[in-house]
């Protein structure tokens, strides 16, 4: 990257870093259980609910608590479950027409993070009307407060419950762009563990790794605060203790209470702390390929890590330490070692590969583009590095050890 950029770049990130205590962050109330929902959605004098999810979260029947409770209570709602895994303009669209034809006032992302980003986008339009999704990507475009937002998360991963952000792909060009603003965070979080109790091994174990790499980004980025790096390295430590255990037993209620925890104080984290190349490399290759989003961020956080270099060992060893891998009395490069090795050998005992077969090399100069687009000036990453940077990481994912 050349040096005008480098340091557009962190011009820009250190006005938003000094504008983080005069910013209108929040957290979401957390709600404990579905039960709990009819009284929220009373209290907020909603008369009619759109849920947000997918077909497959439905047809697992997840949602059964769920509208068990709200017909218990009266109240009237409507499904949507057409969101894909990476959810798209035609899915924002499609859910947008339900709730206009039902008269809705307040809406529910059951799911995933794309069930909750759906969601999200549903409630921008509903706010912003005259504005399409395309007019409203980048940073503080909506700026009008949404319907009651609910974000019932039923994968430990995303954090989207916690976030400002929502990430589409627009249905004719397969580019993901994300919308951030203030009024996308969703004002309450259901952590109800029971809604997760029947995720099989392999997505449970991605969406681990997705909460993970929240974590980790936000922790070694460069805007962080004293609230973000605890919540980051609490979330580090619970995912350690937690994923094995959800992995070989999925029942584990109490594991699967602490794996929700993890994934929400890592979305604390990376909401004032943003991500980093990762995410900007994963983005893209689910817009073009559809590749799951916590899958591509475990398969890529250890190969940007040790990009990174030295920079970053030192908050790297802090992060081995609440992981339970490291101690005090190592040197910060032998505790990042550990660190890295530590995740790699997550990946294995999960079976997460090293490589994504989907890539083309046609594709890569225009995805390390989006990518590059996506994270600078934004992403207030240790090392910046520009397109042509990125291309490596595309070209390694592509080679078969």
């Amino acid at each position: 990257m050349n040096i005008f950029k480098k340091i557009y770049c962190r011009v820009f990130q250190t006005a938003f870093r000094l504008a983080l205590p005069v910013l209108p962050y929040r957290k979401p109330q957390i709600v404990g259980s579905v039960r709990e929902l009819p009284d929220v959605i009373r209290g907020n004098h909603a008369s009619c609910v759109l849920i947000v999810t997918d077909s497959s979260i439905r047809s697992l029947g997840l949602t059964k608590r769920l509208e068990h409770t709200l017909e218990r209570a009266a109240i009237p709602f409507v499904i949507y479950d057409g969101t894909v895994a990476n959810p798209t303009t035609i899915n924002v669209a499609e859910a947008l027409e339900l709730y206009r034809d039902h008269a809705c006032d307040a809406i529910i992302g059951f799911g995933g993070g794309s069930s909750m980003d759906c969601a999200k986008a549903v409630g921008a339009c509903i706010a912003r009307p005259k504005k399409t999704l395309a007019q409203m990507k980048g940073i503080l475009k909506v700026r009008k407060k949404l319907p009651l937002l609910i974000a019932i998360p039923t994968t430990a991963g995303t954090g989207s419950e916690t976030t400002l952000a929502a990430v589409i792909t627009d249905a004719e060009t397969r580019h993901k762009y994300a919308i951030n603003d203030f009024p996308l965070i969703p004002r309450y979080a259901v952590l109800d563990p029971k809604v997760t109790l029947s995720l099989p091994p392999s997505i449970t174990a991605t969406t681990g790794m997705d909460a993970l790499t929240h974590a980790v980004e936000a922790y070694i980025g460069r805007s962080t605060t004293y609230h973000t790096r605890r919540d980051a390295l609490h979330a580090v430590r619970l995912i350690f203790e937690n994923i094995d255990t959800v992995y070989a037993d999925g029942r584990n209620v109490n594991a699967r209470r602490d794996m929700l925890h993890a994934s929400f104080y890592a979305g604390c984290a990376f909401t004032k702390s943003y991500v980093g190349y990762v995410h900007a490399v994963a983005h893209s290759l689910g817009g073009e390929y559809n590749v799951p989003h916590g899958l591509a961020n475990a398969i890529i956080l250890p190969m940007i890590l040790e990009s990174y270099g030295k920079c970053i060992h030192k908050k790297l060893h802090k992060l081995a330490i609440a992981a339970g891998v490291a101690d005090k009395k190592m040197s910060d490069a032998e505790a990042a070692e550990c660190f890295i090795s530590a995740i790699k050998d997550m990946k294995h005992r999960f079976d997460i590969p090293d490589t994504i077969p989907e890539i083309k090399q046609e594709d890569i100069p225009r995805l390390a583009r989006y990518a590059d687009k996506e994270a600078n000036p934004l992403y207030p990453v240790p090392v910046l590095m520009n397109a042509s940077e990125l291309e490596l990481f595309y070209e390694s994912l592509m080679q078969i050890n």
